[in-house]
């Protein structure tokens, strides 16, 4: 079913209340064993099948009916735009900077002629 913006908010959330309750009883499961499950009242699983939920409690109540992943369907994750990709990269080095100073060792042994051997 496809949805406009001229649904009303409450129409939707009442349509997906009754999709969870047809995916529970098609899982043969009480409310109250849905309930228990997700850790929320039985009143609360009530009231998401009638589309009022809070979406703390729409994410336990589709976690207990294993349906946790159509949640990427709903809201899929957005990728990086090439230009946020850019700034996260930062300063590349394009030149090496060449290595002008003598090494630690030697500057030691030429400032104490006396270790020398």
């Amino acid at each position: 079913m496809m949805y406009s913006e001229n649904d009303s908010s409450i129409y939707i959330a009442s349509v997906l209340g009754a999709r969870l309750k047809r995916i529970r009883l098609n899982l043969d499961m009480t409310q109250a064993e849905v309930a228990n499950k997700a850790w929320v009242s039985r009143r609360t699983v009530l009231n998401a099948e009638k589309g009022d939920a809070k979406l703390s409690d729409l994410i336990a109540i589709l976690g207990a009916l294993n349906m946790l992943n159509n949640f990427n369907v709903l809201i899929p994750e957005v990728p990086l735009s090439p230009i946020e990709l850019l700034k996260l990269q930062g300063k590349v080095r394009k030149r090496a900077s060449g290595n002008n100073k003598k090494p630690k060792i030697q500057e030691k042994l030429t400032a104490n002629p006396e270790l020398d051997w």
